[in-house]
């Protein structure tokens, strides 16, 4: 059955990008409610948005919503992740200015919070999208793809990152997002970028909020940040993070393969434009037991979360 958080939880912090402070919470929504954001410090006008693919802006940088009436929330996608990968179908997410918390740059603080607080079931089935037939985008820098679901499986990603810089280059990494693996494999890594692009952002009023804290931050082959990496290969599991909540923005699960090659905030949507422009591609799927064992939040438990984070 969908779910919901228990009871509301609240994060305060500054956006990666605006450096503005803000307080987000999460609260418990009915059933069929979806995810949804609401601007909190929009007095006159809409102020609330959909987490959907079709209300998503390019913005290569991160994941930013818009309403119609012009509201937006950026850097949307480390909560989605969180909300994918802990169960979570319904929840209304307020916050007070134009940016989601950095926090510490990776998921496991919305994660720890809302398997704190706990789900409540609601009376309504978990619908899903069963991938049909392959859907493929690309570009000049990468690509990706979503094809059916592998026989008896639900959500399994393969990603490939490639960076000039030693402290990254080539990484490549498999999962199978059922059974709580994001909690235990992807929610505690953070974000990641170079010392050079770090420059070139703040020089162009971006990257305002980011530390050497809340963001993995190297040199060649050097890493910046105190205490090193929380995994090897922390890079490319950031990146599948990152589609994780990009995914979400489908507005149900997805029961498929998805593929990424270089890929990003931009070319995630890409692909879901593709999915929902190919009616023959897709469908919605009512779950049973055995298909809800399969999504990234069933059976996941608190103490799951990495002891790093």
């Amino acid at each position: 059955m969908q779910t919901t958080i228990r009871s509301a939880v609240s994060f305060q912090g500054v956006g990666l990008h605006s450096g503005r402070a803000a307080r987000l919470t999460i609260r418990p929504a009915s059933a069929e409610h979806g995810i949804w954001f609401k601007r909190t410090d929009i007095l006159l006008g809409d102020a609330l948005v959909p987490a959907r693919w079709d209300a998503v802006e390019v913005s290569p940088l991160c994941t930013r919503i818009r309403n119609r009436a012009g509201a937006t929330i950026s850097t949307i996608e480390h909560v989605m992740a969180a909300l994918a990968g802990c169960g979570i179908h319904n929840a209304l997410v307020e916050i007070d200015g134009p940016e989601v918390p950095i926090l510490d740059g990776s998921s496991a603080p919305f994660v720890r919070a809302i398997l704190a607080r706990g789900t409540r079931t609601l009376r309504a089935p978990v619908r899903a999208i069963e991938i049909l037939a392959p859907v493929h985008v690309q570009t000049a820098r990468g690509w990706a793809r979503l094809s059916p679901a592998r026989p008896g499986q639900g959500l399994t990603m393969d990603f490939h990152i490639a960076f000039d810089d030693a402290a990254i280059g080539e990484q490549d990494k498999s999962l199978n997002l059922a059974n709580g693996s994001f909690v235990r494999e992807l929610c505690d890594s953070r974000t990641f970028c170079r010392q050079a692009d770090v420059d070139a952002m703040q020089a162009n009023g971006l990257a305002l909020g980011g530390t050497y804290e809340n963001a993995v931050v190297v040199d060649g082959d050097k890493v910046l940040s105190p205490g090193g990496l929380r995994h090897a290969d922390e890079a490319v599991r950031h990146k599948m993070l990152d589609a994780l909540g990009d995914l979400y923005t489908a507005g149900m699960p997805i029961l498929g393969h998805y593929e990424g090659h270089k890929a990003g905030h931009a070319m995630t949507n890409m692909l879901l434009a593709a999915l929902f422009a190919a009616p023959d591609a897709w469908r919605v799927v009512e779950c049973d037991a055995v298909c809800a064992a399969t999504l990234p939040g069933a059976g996941v438990e608190i103490d799951e979360i990495p002891a790093v984070a």
